[in-house]
Order: C-alpha cells, then sequence, then structure tokens
C-alpha cells in the first residue's frame, strides 16, 4: 500500500437506516399511485434524478444486464423509458420480453422495484414524448449508433455533426425510425423501506388471477 493511500473497509461499511417505515396502511391503493407518491418524495427531497433506475434485462441465452434509465411514464398500464430500438437493451427485451427496474433513492433509505413483461409504447406515445426533448438530445438520438464498438469519440462527435448538417433548416427533428418506448407492464412491484437492524419492510403489489393483492416479505 503506497503512503496515503485510503483503503475501504468494506466489510464495516454500513449505515443505520432510521429514516422511517413502511406499514400496509401507509399504502396508496394502486401500485402505481404509490410508486407516484414515492417519486414525488424523492423529488421533493431533492433526490438528483429522482425518476432514474437499474434496468436489469437478459438475452436469449440467460446473460443479465443492467444500467441506468430514466422513467419517461407512469401509470395503471406499467412504466416507461425511451431507447435506441437497436441497443443491447432492446436486443435483450426483444428476446425474452420481460424487465425487472429498480429505483435507488439512497437518501431516503428506500427503493421500489417493478417486474414484469414489456411491451413497445405506440408510436403515438413516443412522438408525444420526443417533442418534449430538448433539440440537442433529439440530434443526439440520430447521432448515436448505441452499444455498437467505434473507433473513438472522433466518430461520434463526427456523426454528430453530420445530423445538425442534415437538419440544420428543419424547424422540427423527426423521430428517429430505429427510436421509441418500452413499457414494463408489472406482475411485482415491491416498495421497500430501509429499518434498523436490517429489520426492512418490505411491502409487494402481486398480480395474480383474481386482481392485484398486497403481501409483505421478510427482510
Amino acid at each position: 500500500m503506497a503512503d496515503g493511500e485510503i483503503v475501504l473497509d468494506l466489510p464495516t461499511m454500513r449505515v443505520s437506516y432510521e429514516h422511517g417505515d413502511l406499514h400496509e396502511s401507509d399504502l396508496a391503493a394502486t401500485w402505481h399511485d404509490q410508486l407516484q407518491i414515492w417519486l414525488d418524495e424523492a423529488k421533493s427531497a431533492g433526490l438528483a434524478e429522482p425518476n432514474a433506475m437499474v434496468l436489469a434485462t437478459a438475452g436469449a441465452d440467460g446473460y443479465p444486464s443492467s444500467r441506468t434509465v430514466l422513467a419517461k411514464g407512469l401509470d395503471a398500464r406499467g412504466l416507461v423509458f425511451f431507447t435506441n430500438y437497436t441497443s443491447a437493451k432492446s436486443h435483450d427485451l426483444m428476446a425474452t420480453r420481460a424487465a425487472s427496474a429498480t429505483f435507488p433513492w439512497y437518501g431516503l433509505h428506500r427503493q421500489a422495484t417493478v417486474r414484469g413483461t414489456v411491451e413497445k409504447v405506440s408510436q403515438a406515445e413516443t412522438a408525444a414524448y420526443w417533442a418534449k426533448r430538448p433539440r440537442g438530445s433529439q440530434l443526439g438520438a440520430w447521432a448515436s449508433p448505441q452499444s455498437i464498438v467505434v473507433s473513438g469519440r472522433n466518430t461520434l462527435e463526427s456523426a454528430l455533426a453530420n445530423v445538425e448538417r442534415q437538419f440544420a433548416d428543419a424547424e422540427t427533428v423527426p423521430v428517429p425510425p430505429h427510436w421509441g418506448g418500452w413499457r414494463i407492464q408489472p406482475e411485482v412491484v415491491e416498495f421497500w423501506q430501509g429499518r434498523r437492524d436490517r429489520m426492512h419492510d418490505r411491502l409487494r403489489f402481486k398480480l395474480g388471477r383474481d386482481g392485484w393483492k398486497v403481501e409483505r416479505l421478510g427482510p
């Protein structure tokens, strides 16, 4: 170990979760109402990117992959995010038609996980969201060969410059044919609230033949 080097003692790193609790009586009537409440509370608490979620997928070979994306739609139908349909995540989703997404609100000692099947959103939904994106993000979606190996940063800068010239005289930038939204249609939605001594609260909405029911899980 070099002089002055800081070594993290991982086994002793821990935080006592004492921010709050979660009881069955605290839950909203539906999973999406409860998720909206927690999203609103994360935003009010000043957490960075409160709608950021870790999206987990697996390919046809069963090999898992995860990355952070932003949730951009939430209602009774499910949870929506947008991406390149030629990306690695989209290839996984097209192969298995299933995904899991977790919102990690560390500052509130809580997280929410949504798991279920996936579907592409309609072109109308994609167009409505696309119109709200900054022009720079729209151009970036056209320029980026997402998940494809590139020779260097200059390749990306050159691609963006070409797209900027292509749409220089266009008042609006159209939606790329390879870009759109995915909706996770939940079968299970878990709300996790950290508590001291690892006695966390875990309540989940689970979809069955008779509709949704709430279950408590051991921590």
